[in-house]
């Protein structure tokens, strides 16, 4: 522990003796200067990390035989359970979505937009979301959305079976007129069939009104991210998280069995992880990872990328992937971080996952670590899941609550469901959310499995590895660096991922008392 009283008095006496030599009043100004700088140096040193930045690089170098020495016999260390569970300091961030004083209510349209939803369900949240904001943009009347049917799940479910239709009309009904079908005197009309662009401007949407004066109804053959992250207006920006965090609640039957799952998890204990374990089939075919797989479990997922038509990209190199950080983590890996982390066994994990590949075979090194392991299948009944058999997404829909409601959320890949999630947890107050550095921990579980890293060590490592990856308050994650063209918009953060700061906000006053207090 530093002595801070020592410190300062050793301070004190080393610019007392600096000062007390006779020199002459240049040298005398030149030594307060340094010294001056060297204090501000060490202040900002000291408080850099108030706000946390989530760009961390790999802690270690598979080629630094001298920093192995120095950390293999390093102590493992244990965490408080205030420090395993607590949310990060928030700064009294909170929620702000009201339009602001220049927004107008909503005019009736006669031009409507129709929707085709793409992808699973969180995919399809957030491109409603969009599509919401596009038709107060284009001043037109939204057709309640038709989802997607044709992806991997094959879900039949239509929009009411999901979302509470009529919460989701009422509640927009100051920003865009919403109507469940189109006139019948329009549903034979002409439409004017469009692909939006992918992360479109406010502009690019003005211009497209163009449309309406030879159609009256609009098609949009896709949702998704057809709007930009960034650099759209405020109130376009609050109209989206109002689409998504208050509009598309879920259907009640969704609702209400969500909630008491929820309750069941804390009857078996007062504070459970949700962790979202995306070791399915169709995600590691799609990324080609196969990493701990035997071959006649990665012949079969190269099988079903070849025979998958929208996928574009077949032939994947399963190392590099892995090397790269693109893979998720196996349920071994996810076992071996959670314990470095300083869960104990006994923690209770909720899987918020479709159907595990390899079921328990795989999962068996995780339970081996985590034995109070649940699924919605051991917390609900036969008859309470009837209804949702069959429909991935109403399932994946239950997965959402019991994750935004849990202590922690920890995703094991950084899919879509992942960044809704960690959005809508940082909405509601920064709720604990751990997102693996996955690239650093290869480097790490490779070193630990070649023997390289002692298990003493791991602990530490894994620790400072995500001391800022806990979902503490920090502005949105522009472009990487030396992208140019529409491909530096792929590159940004989501805006559903992290809403701040158009939606989240702080006071003035607050902000000034924690200054000067």
């Amino acid at each position: 522990m530093v002595n801070r009283g020592s410190s300062s008095h050793y301070r004190t006496s080393l610019t007392g003796r600096f000062l007390s030599r006779k020199s002459t009043p240049f040298a005398i100004t030149f030594q307060i200067f340094s010294i001056f700088a060297f204090s501000i140096f060490v202040f900002f040193v000291y408080t850099r990390n108030s706000l946390e930045d989530e760009h961390v690089q790999p802690f270690l170098n598979k080629n630094s035989q001298s920093h192995q020495d120095k950390t293999a016999d390093l102590p493992t260390h244990g965490k408080s359970d205030e420090q395993l569970w607590n949310a990060p300091f928030n700064y009294n961030l909170h929620p702000c979505i009201k339009p602001t004083a220049k927004y107008k209510a909503a005019v009736g349209s006669e031009r409507y937009i129709t929707v085709r939803s793409n992808g699973g369900l969180n995919q399809m949240r957030t491109g409603i979301s969009d599509m919401v904001a596009v038709a107060r943009i284009m001043n037109a009347t939204l057709v309640i959305p038709q989802l997607d049917k044709r992806s991997f799940w094959h879900d039949s479910s239509v929009f009411s079976d999901i979302f509470d239709e009529l919460h989701f009309i009422e509640t927009l009904k100051k920003d865009i007129r919403i109507v469940k079908q189109l006139p019948k005197e329009l549903e034979t009309a002409p439409r004017a069939r469009k692909h939006f662009t992918s992360w479109s401007s406010v502009g690019y949407y003005e211009d497209m009104t163009q449309l309406w004066k030879d159609y009256q109804v609009l098609h949009v053959a896709k949702s998704d991210s057809r709007l930009a992250n960034n650099d759209l207006p405020l109130d376009i920006q609050r109209l989206r998280c109002r689409a998504l965090y208050q509009a598309l609640r879920f259907a009640p039957p969704i609702e209400n069995l969500g909630k008491k799952l929820v309750e069941r998890l804390r009857s078996r204990g007062e504070r459970y992880i949700a962790l979202h374990l995306r070791y399915e089939k169709d995600m590691l075919s799609f990324t080609g990872c196969t990493y701990g797989l035997i071959d006649a479990e990665s012949e079969e997922l190269r099988i079903m990328r070849e025979n998958t038509n929208h996928w574009k990209v077949k032939r994947i190199n399963s190392t590099e992937q892995r090397a790269g950080g693109y893979c998720p983590l196996t349920p071994k890996e996810v076992g071996i971080f959670l314990r470095a982390l300083g869960y104990p066994p006994s923690t209770l994990i909720y899987i918020a996952a479709g159907e595990i590949y390899g079921g328990d075979t795989h999962l068996l090194e995780l339970k081996s670590r985590f034995p109070n392991i649940v699924f919605k299948e051991t917390l609900a009944t036969q008859k309470e899941l009837k209804a949702f058999a069959n429909h991935a997404s109403q399932s994946a829909a239950l997965d959402y609550i019991i994750s935004i409601e849990s202590d922690v959320f920890v995703p094991s890949y950084s899919g879509n469901m992942a960044r809704a999630v960690e959005g809508h947890r940082r909405f509601l107050g920064y709720r604990k959310t751990i997102s693996p550095d996955r690239k650093g921990l290869v480097e790490v579980f490779d070193m630990l499995e070649s023997g390289q890293l002692r298990e003493t060590a791991l602990s530490q490592i894994v620790q400072r590895m995500h001391e800022n990856r806990q979902g503490a308050p920090r502005k949105r994650k522009g472009p990487l660096p030396g992208i140019r063209g529409r491909g530096r918009f792929r590159t940004e953060e989501s805006f559903y991922e992290n809403p701040y700061p158009e939606c989240i906000c702080t006071s003035k006053r607050h902000f000034q008392s924690q200054m000067y207090s």
